[in-house]
């Protein structure tokens, strides 16, 4: 047989080409990105090729063959485990993976389940790059004599490897203007620039970050407040002070979405006690309200609710911020004559909660330690949510009044695990196994609001409350697009997927008797001067970027972390401007001045976290 005489560096070659080709296939196979026209498809085809060229192109100057063979290896096996792991976070969260959440570790474990039911068989796909590579290097023979690069060899070699950096950042800046500078779409930027370079790009801003808060030293607090001041809505007189020295009762609905308030699934009513409320006559229910979250999930819920601000873009503030200084919900609260706690039968560590708790002044964490678990009362992410709100009932009763607590639920979490004796109805029956259990495991939630109220009527303590309910965060994420579209008898569109952030808003008040379904576009951004408005608490002064849903001047804007918005009249996401009635996408200009006021929010709101400028408030330093 002929022995075949490879070129010098074929192993190289097929290093770079398979990794290449096992990516772009990754792009489009696992990842849900909106291709518009041939140039972005070039895009997406060309932006791993400069990386890759260059991390490979070290190995030109590995003179030993055995370290040149395993440097090759390492980063094939490197670069293949950044797109799997991606694909599976993407699966769950509809993101790409952070600096940030790399060092979150302590979530991992009780985040297993969700992770084990997004991996997928095929994706040993990802390392088919790594068996080529292996298979090269065992059968191609030059690769087994030591071979002398040429100086001029290489730089050309690098020459051309930043030639095609340049074209692709041409290309992307001439679709995407300011793509590095004004972009809080991840997805975005791993279009543009592709995955590995996205993670060397968040590893700068990650560094600039950390070097703002070195550097700040409170001036940038005027502008921040000059904008704050400019947008306060002065509260309702008839609903200012109207739970006044009752207790507050704030419930995180765990991955509730609107979609199924007074809805059926196959003729099961999947929120009967939910849907009673939304006509009681103590209750306004919110049906026009949005989640704001970003990858910190529950986290950032609870983020904003207690400060009225985003949540970081690219991690979970819980984590990245836990030593800044706040002026919380609970605090402020606190400085009123409440008893502030959180109750959510959970590990205390997870999403760094003992620490983040502290810092925004919250007096006691009722943790997984402060409730018995019984035999099948037990869910993957702690304790069912009946048992739960029925032995928090008796801690409920012990506090000094008035108290302010935030429950926390966990029974409808992702993968929407139920046992069989839980389960008040049958699955759906579509092809995504989260959407067919997410019926039943919120109709579960919704039998345990029930149990909760009847029990807090028993308790003597329901007259003299007020409770509050919000959905945390969506629990179906569009990619079940497809069984969505299935149940709600439509194609998914980009204005539906926006409006499926949705999340149920409650604010009840025993014995008021003038509550109402209201269509009041708002976010969870409001519920803070809300809150305290009910409590007859001013908020004037108050570092907050929400506003008071019941105030006649409180503005139908609400703005997501990655940058889309929402108007009574228009919805803006992937860059395009929709007309709510219609659909169809809005030509006219309409977008820009929101565009812009929710850019300039964002970076507000980035400013005083990244900063920590609340340090340099008068509250902040005393």
């Amino acid at each position: 047989m002929k022995k075949v005489n490879w070129p010098k560096h074929s192993v190289l070659v097929i290093a770079i080409v398979a990794t290449w080709l096992t990516t772009y296939v990754g792009y489009i196979t696992s990842f849900n990105m909106k291709i518009d026209n041939m140039i972005q498809e070039l895009i997406l085809f060309i932006n791993p090729l400069s990386f890759l060229l260059f991390i490979y192109g070290i190995a030109l100057f590995i003179k030993s063959v055995k370290r040149r063979k395993i440097y090759i290896l390492s980063i094939s096996l490197i670069t293949s485990i950044i797109m799997f792991s991606n694909a599976v976070f993407y699966r769950f969260f509809s993101d790409f993976i952070t600096l940030p959440l790399l060092f979150q570790t302590s979530n991992f474990g009780d985040l297993s389940s969700s992770v084990l039911a997004n991996i997928h068989g095929a994706d040993i796909f990802f390392f088919t790059d790594v068996i080529i590579i292996a298979l090269a290097l065992k059968f191609i023979p030059n690769m087994e004599k030591s071979v002398s690069h040429r100086k001029i060899g290489r730089k050309l070699y690098f020459v051309v490897a930043a030639t095609i950096l340049m074209v692709n950042l041409g290309l992307a800046e001439a679709q995407r203007p300011q793509l590095l500078t004004r972009s809080f779409d991840r997805e975005l930027l791993v279009k543009n620039i592709g995955t590995y370079n996205y993670h060397i790009y968040d590893l700068f801003i990650q560094s600039k970050t950390h070097a703002q808060r070195a550097l700040a030293d409170g001036s940038e607090l005027t502008e921040v407040a000059n904008y704050v001041n400019a947008n306060y809505a002065e509260p309702d007189p008839e609903m200012f002070g109207v739970a006044k020295g009752k207790n507050v009762i704030m419930i995180s609905l765990e991955s509730l979405q609107n979609f199924v308030i007074n809805n059926e699934m196959d003729g099961h009513v999947i929120t009967p006690f939910l849907n009673e409320l939304t006509k009681d006559p103590d209750t306004f229910y919110f049906n026009n309200f949005y989640h704001q979250t970003g990858l910190g999930k529950t986290s950032d819920s609870e983020f904003i609710l207690e400060n009225s601000l985003y949540g970081r873009n690219g991690g979970a503030v819980f984590f990245t911020n836990s030593g800044n200084t706040y002026n919380s919900l609970s605090e402020k609260l606190g400085d009123n004559g409440y008893f502030t706690s959180v109750m959510h039968a959970n590990n205390r560590s997870f999403w760094n909660r003992d620490i983040m708790y502290q810092a925004m002044g919250i007096e006691k964490f009722y943790d997984v330690e402060s409730y018995e678990i019984g035999e099948g009362e037990a869910v993957n992410w702690g304790m069912k949510d009946i048992p739960f709100f029925e032995q928090s009932i008796d801690l409920l009763k012990e506090m000094p009044q008035p108290f302010a607590t935030r429950m926390i639920t966990l029974t409808n979490h992702h993968p929407f695990d139920l046992d069989e004796e839980d389960m008040l109805i049958p699955p759906y029956e579509s092809n995504s196994k989260t959407l067919n259990q997410y019926f039943q495991t919120v109709r579960y939630m919704d039998e345990s609001i029930k149990v909760f109220f009847e029990d807090l009527k028993e308790s003597g303590l329901y007259d003299d409350s007020i409770i509050i309910m919000y959905g945390d965060h969506y629990g179906i994420s569009e990619n079940h697009n497809k069984a969505m579209g299935m149940y709600l008898e439509k194609e998914i569109t980009p204005v539906d997927t926006v409006e499926l952030q949705k999340v149920p808003m409650f604010v009840h008040i025993p014995g008021y008797g003038k509550g109402e379904m209201s269509d009041e576009l708002a976010g969870q951004l409001d519920l803070r001067p809300t809150i305290l408005h009910l409590l007859g608490i001013d908020t004037k002064e108050d570092m907050q970027l929400g506003s008071d849903v019941f105030s006649p001047d409180h503005e139908p804007f609400v703005i997501f972390r990655d940058g889309r918005f929402v108007t009574n009249d228009h919805i803006y996401t992937q860059e395009v401007c929709y007309d709510i009635k219609t659909g169809e996408i809005d030509e006219s200009g309409a977008c820009e001045s929101y565009n812009e006021r929710a850019t300039t929010e964002l970076d507000y709101s980035d400013m005083i976290i990244n900063g920590d400028l609340l340090r340099f408030t008068e509250e902040g330093q005393e």
